[in-house]
C-alpha cells in the first residue's frame, strides 16, 4: 500500500487544534502502518515553514518522529515541498530520513506510474504568483533571507504571509486548473495516476487517458489518498477508520 497526504498546515491554527490534527494524522498512519510501504507527503505539511543552518521551528515532534520510526523500518517517506513549505534544508532528510523533492516527480508502484506534484505551480489564485514562487525557491533569496532575518522575526513574518495568501473559500478556477493539467499530462505524457493537492477539495476523476486525484486537505477534510493491488482510493479518516470515498483500478 502507497499513501498520499497534503495540506495539513500545520501551525495555522491554535494550539488544541493543532495537536486534534497532528493525533488524527498519527492514528490514520498507524491505522495503515502494517500494509504501507512508501508515504508520499504531497506539499504543504507546514505552514510557513522555514529552516536556519542551526534552528529548525518547533512542535509537531510526535509526527516528525514517527517519521523517523518508519525510515527506520526501511518505509521510505518523500516530502514534495509546496508553496507554504519550501524552505527546507537538510534536517528532515539527515535527522528523519526523509526524502524532500522540491518540484515533481514521476514513480511506479504497483506496475503503475504515477506524477506527483503539490499543484501550486499548475493553478494559483494570486496574480503575483508567477514571479513571488521562483523567488521563494531561489537559493540566494532563502540565503538573503536567512542572513537578514533572526529566526523568531523571519518565521514570524512567513507565518504572517501565510495567512495573508491562505484562501478561506476554494476557488474553482484552481480546482478546475488543476484538473486540467492533470488530464493533459495523462494524455501527454502516458502515466497512469496523477496526485496532486493545493486546491483543499478532494478530487478523483477517472478517463480513457487515466486516473486523477487530488488529497484535499488533512486540516479540515481529512481526506487522502492510497494505491493498493492496482486500485486507486480517495478515502477519508473518520476518526477511528477509512472511509472510501471513490475508487478505480489502475
Amino acid at each position: 500500500m502507497v499513501l498520499f497526504f497534503s495540506d495539513m498546515h500545520f501551525g495555522r491554527g491554535e494550539r488544541a487544534d493543532e495537536r486534534a490534527k497532528e493525533a488524527a494524522l498519527l492514528d490514520c498512519l498507524k491505522a495503515h502502518a502494517d500494509a504501507v510501504e512508501h508515504l508520499y507527503l504531497v506539499g504543504d505539511v507546514f505552514d510557513g515553514y522555514i529552516e536556519y543552518d542551526h534552528l529548525v521551528p518547533k512542535g509537531f515532534v510526535r509526527f516528525q518522529a514517527f517519521l523517523a520510526q518508519w525510515t527506520d523500518r526501511g518505509i521510505p517517506v518523500t516530502y514534495l515541498l509546496g508553496n507554504h513549505d519550501p524552505w527546507h534544508r537538510d534536517y528532515f532528510p539527515q535527522e528523519l530520513g526523509v526524502r524532500l523533492v522540491s518540484e515533481d516527480c514521476t514513480v511506479v508502484h504497483d506496475d503503475c506510474r504515477l506524477h506527483l506534484t503539490h499543484g501550486d505551480a499548475q493553478a494559483s489564485t494570486h496574480s503575483l504568483f508567477s514571479w513571488v514562487r521562483p523567488l521563494m525557491r531561489s537559493a540566494r533569496a532563502m540565503r538573503l533571507y536567512r542572513s537578514v532575518l533572526p529566526a523568531d522575526l523571519g518565521l514570524g513574518l512567513a507565518h504572517r504571509v501565510s495567512h495573508l495568501l491562505h484562501e478561506e473559500a476554494p476557488d474553482p478556477s484552481v480546482i478546475e486548473g488543476l484538473r486540467a493539467y492533470a488530464r493533459d499530462y495523462l494524455r501527454q505524457e502516458g502515466e497512469d495516476i496523477v496526485v496532486m493537492g493545493h486546491s483543499h477539495v478532494p478530487a478523483f476523476h477517472q478517463w480513457s487517458e487515466g486516473v486523477y486525484v487530488n488529497t484535499g486537505n488533512w486540516y479540515e477534510e481529512r481526506t487522502f489518498a492510497r494505491l493498493e493491488n492496482g486500485r486507486m482510493v480517495l478515502s477519508r479518516w473518520n476518526g477511528t477508520r477509512t472511509i472510501d470515498i471513490e475508487a478505480a483500478e489502475v
